[in-house]
C-alpha cells in the first residue's frame, strides 16, 4: 500500500459528510453507488489519496466465527508488515477470540453517558486522526448511542473510507434492509437494527463465513455464542435448525450475486470510467400511503438490483393538502428510499393517470405495486387498480407484492403483463 500523507491532528469542521458524496443527488441516479469521484467532492476538501476500500465478513447468524476470521486475517497482514489497528471489536466474553488482539493497536473508545448508563463507542475521529492503512471494526450494522455524530455505525466507515483507510467489517444477513421483509416471513422475527443495500455494494469484497446450522447449535450448547441463562431460548426461538438453513441460504446468494454482479461492474469502470449500461430496463416502484409499503421499496429495489437497471419510488396524493398523520406515515419510505439510493416522488392527481404517465416517461419495463388488503365491489365490478393500468400500457409488466393482511381466498395473482 502507498503511503499517505498525514491528516491535520485536527479535523476540519468544513469536511463533508459522507451522505453529502454516498447519497449527493445525480442526474440519472441507480440502484447500486459502488465509486465517489474526485468531481463528486465539494470543496474545500480535496482528498490527496484514493477512498480506502472495504471487506466484509458475512455470516448467517451470530456465531458463526465472522469476528475471529477478521482477526485472523488481520494478524497475517500485520505479521506482512501492514499498519493495522482496531477501531472496535466485540468479544461477548469469547476467550478463542480475545487472544487473537495480542499485538494490535487497540484505539481508543468514546464514553457515551446515556440515562444513566455509561455506553462505548467507536471513537471515528480518532481513527481518522490516527490513519492506518486498515481498521477492524466490528458489527457494521450497530445503532451508535444518541447524542453520537452518526446514528449508525455504517456512516462512520463511511466516513473512515473517504479518509483514504481501508475498513474490514462484520455483519448477519438478517440486517440487511432490503431482505427485511423476507427475514421476517421465514424466521417470524422482525429485525430493527438494519444498514442499506449500498454498503454491501460498496465493498470491494463479500468473504462469506460459513458454519453448518448444527455446528452453530453445538456451538451455542457448549456456552461460546451466549451466556448459559440465554442458551435454551436461543436455541427454541431465533436459533431453530429451520431458521439457521434459511438464512444461510440467502446469505450463500447474497454472497454469490455479489461477486457476480461486482465483476464486470468493476472491469467495466476500469476500462469505460463509467457505470455499464442497462438493457433498456427500468423499474418504477408505486407507494400508497401505508407504513407497510416498505416491503414494496425493498421488493422494487432487488429487481432493479438483479437486472441492474435505474428505479425511482413514486407516490400519489390525491390532493396538494397534507394532514399530519399522513406525513408521519410517508416519511420513513422517504428516509428508506434514500437509504436505498432511490429517487422518491411525490405526485399529485388521479393515481392510475399520473402511473401510467410515469411509466410511459421513463419507459418503465417493471411497475412493483402492493396488494390491497381487500377487494372493493367497485373493483370486482369494474377491475382493479392494476387492470386499469395494464388495460392503457403495453410491454410493461407488474409484479404485485402480497399484503400479509390480505384474506387468502381474497388474493390476486402476483406478475401480469403482456
Amino acid at each position: 500500500m502507498s503511503e499517505k500523507e498525514p491528516l491535520p491532528d485536527k479535523l476540519s469542521n468544513d469536511r463533508p459528510k459522507p451522505r453529502q458524496i454516498f447519497l449527493s443527488d445525480v442526474e440519472e441516479p441507480t440502484p447500486k453507488t459502488r465509486e465517489v469521484t474526485e468531481a463528486a467532492m465539494p470543496p474545500p476538501y480535496i482528498k490527496p489519496w484514493k477512498m480506502g476500500s472495504l471487506k466484509i465478513f458475512l455470516g448467517a447468524a451470530a456465531g458463526v466465527g465472522k469476528t475471529y476470521a477478521m482477526l485472523e486475517e488481520g494478524q497475517e497482514l500485520r505479521a506482512q508488515g501492514i499498519d493495522v489497528a482496531i477501531g472496535y471489536v466485540e468479544l461477548h466474553g469469547r476467550k478463542d477470540t480475545e487472544r487473537l488482539l495480542e499485538g494490535f493497536e487497540i484505539i481508543p473508545v468514546r464514553k457515551v453517558s446515556y440515562r444513566g448508563t455509561t455506553l462505548e463507542e467507536m471513537d471515528t475521529e480518532a481513527v481518522i486522526i490516527r490513519q492506518p492503512q486498515l481498521v477492524l471494526i466490528d458489527e457494521l450494522a450497530h445503532t451508535n448511542a444518541p447524542g453520537s455524530e452518526h446514528e449508525k455505525r455504517y456512516e462512520d466507515i463511511e466516513e473512515i473510507l473517504l479518509s483514504g483507510i481501508d475498513v474490514y467489517s462484520t455483519v448477519n444477513i438478517q440486517h440487511l434492509e432490503s431482505l427485511n421483509d423476507r427475514v421476517f416471513e421465514l424466521t417470524g422475527t422482525r429485525v430493527r437494527e438494519t444498514f442499506p443495500d449500498r454498503i454491501l455494494d460498496l465493498a470491494n469484497e463479500v468473504r462469506m463465513i460459513d458454519l453448518p446450522p448444527e455446528d452453530l447449535r453445538d456451538r451455542i450448547k457448549q456456552g461460546k455464542v451466549y451466556r448459559p441463562e440465554k442458551i435454551q431460548q436461543a436455541l427454541e426461538h431465533f436459533f431453530k435448525t429451520a431458521n439457521l438453513t434459511v438464512l444461510r441460504e440467502l446469505a450463500l446468494r447474497e454472497t454469490a450475486d455479489s461477486v457476480e454482479s461486482s465483476a464486470p461492474r468493476k472491469e467495466y469502470r476500469e476500462k469505460n470510467e463509467g457505470t455499464p449500461p442497462t438493457a433498456n430496463a427500468f423499474v418504477l416502484i408505486c407507494v400508497a400511503l401505508k407504513e407497510k409499503d416498505a416491503r414494496v421499496i425493498r421488493q422494487g429495489w432487488r429487481f432493479a438490483h438483479r437486472l441492474n437497471a435505474p428505479a425511482e419510488v413514486i407516490t400519489v396524493w390525491y390532493s396538494d393538502y397534507r394532514s399530519a398523520a399522513q406525513e408521519a406515515t410517508i416519511a420513513p419510505l422517504r428516509r428508506l428510499a434514500r437509504s436505498l439510493n432511490l429517487p422518491f416522488q411525490e405526485l399529485s392527481g388521479d393515481p392510475v393517470e399520473i402511473i401510467i404517465e410515469q411509466a410511459r416517461a421513463t419507459r418503465a419495463t417493471l411497475i412493483v405495486i402492493g396488494e390491497s388488503s381487500r377487494k372493493t365491489w367497485r373493483e370486482r365490478l369494474f377491475g382493479t387498480f392494476t387492470d386499469k393500468i395494464l388495460s392503457k400500457l403495453d410491454g410493461v409488466d407488474i409484479y404485485i407484492v402480497g399484503d400479509p393482511d390480505r384474506q387468502p381466498g381474497d388474493r390476486d395473482f402476483r406478475m401480469q403483463g403482456r
